[in-house]
């Protein structure tokens, strides 16, 4: 009678090696957004130049995008990466806006949009962060 023999599938090393360190990026970019979005946010704040996000949605999304990209851009800068793949990482923090017209039209409310543009947000990193994996993965 044959042996049915099955065979355990181990992640390659190599590949390990290179999704553990994009997995790690991901994660500091998105403390990273955090931090600037909280940080300068505070501070915007703190001087009067916000936008109230119910009157102004796509002003508010901009506002916040910028602090978030800005908070990435110093992170990304700390860990000496390239200026063009920080450059295309803070770019995809503003691929959302292209949703603002869906709000001004009625076709979706405030917070579908801004939930909608955070989606959109993270997957326009996620897509960068995969253009320029083998850059990334050793930075």
């Amino acid at each position: 009678m044959p042996s049915l023999h099955t065979q355990t599938s181990t992640p390659d090393i190599g590949t390990t090696r290179l999704v553990r360190p994009l997995v790690r990026h991901y994660v500091e970019m998105v403390v990273a957004m955090t931090v600037g979005m909280m940080v300068i946010g505070a501070l915007r704040s703190f001087i009067g130049l916000t936008v109230p996000f119910a009157e102004r949605p796509g002003a508010a999304y901009l506002l916040m995008a910028t602090d978030m990209a800005i908070g990435m851009a110093i992170w990304m800068g700390v860990r000496r990466h390239p200026w063009a793949a920080t450059l295309e990482m803070c770019a995809a923090m503003y691929v959302p806006v292209a949703l603002v017209p869906l709000v001004w039209t009625g076709v979706i409310g405030t917070m579908s949009f801004m939930v909608a543009v955070h989606v959109l947000m993270l997957t326009a990193m996620l897509a960068v962060l995969l253009r320029r994996r083998q850059q990334l993965a050793h930075c």
